[in-house]
């Protein structure tokens, strides 16, 4: 059995909120047992697995850590390829993590790759800042969750929360649209099996990107 069943089962239940004692009693089976398959101790039975999807609401493979998508659909965790790990970056963390890693550092590493083929230096500093700015705010909330003092930011935190970072991925988002209308068509192939034959690996983390976002998106749209 995959160590990141164990990892998962963990997780689910401690975003279900719920008590490993009462978590087993639910699965039918006894505390003692339910912690030795968070913990890695034993492999469970086909028939506990089953029934831990139906009690989570996932799939087998999102259970296992094959997949992103709680359906199972789209893609296998194991095959991402890590562009990170081309430095001897160790991954760690919760398996959501990691693959939720491998999304971002391989979408990012085609993006890159091909606005460096495009030659655009206005292009490639628009993108930068664009997602510079989303990182920026996530790791600042969450600089602030922990307890940080906010004046380690220049930019006071009630200027941020007006929505001035937001502003700045908008003015990126525009310089990045101009700069690709003064290329004049000069892209490289990025047509679905393009990609795939460019970047066999890194191409299914883009697929993911893409199919998950619209999902959101679909959704909002209702």
């Amino acid at each position: 059995m995959r160590e990141d069943f164990s990892r998962t089962l963990s997780l689910l239940r401690q975003e279900k909120g719920i008590s490993q004692r009462k978590a087993a009693a639910e699965l039918g089976v006894s505390q003692a047992l339910l912690s030795h398959y968070e913990n890695g101790v034993r492999e469970p039975g086909l028939n506990f697995v089953t029934r831990a999807c139906d009690y989570y609401h996932v799939s087998a493979d999102f259970m296992l850590g094959r997949t992103l998508s709680r359906d199972g659909a789209i893609i296998a965790g194991e095959d991402l390829y890590d562009a990170s790990e081309e430095k001897g970056n160790v991954l760690k963390g919760s398996i959501m993590a990691t693959l939720q890693k491998k999304l971002v550092v391989n979408t990012a590493c085609v993006l890159f790759d091909l606005l460096g083929k495009m030659g655009s230096r206005e292009a490639i500093t628009a993108a930068g800042a664009y997602l510079s700015g989303a990182l920026y705010q996530l790791l600042r909330l969450l600089y602030r969750a922990s307890g940080g003092n906010e004046s380690y930011f220049p930019t006071p935190s009630n200027t941020v929360e007006k929505g001035l970072a937001e502003a700045d991925m908008l003015l990126a988002r525009s310089r990045f649209t101009d700069a690709l209308a003064d290329l004049e068509g000069a892209f490289p192939p990025i047509a679905d099996h393009a990609l795939a034959g460019k970047y066999p690996g890194l191409s299914q983390s883009v697929a993911q990107v893409f199919h998950t976002t619209d999902e959101r998106l679909s959704a909002l749209n209702k």
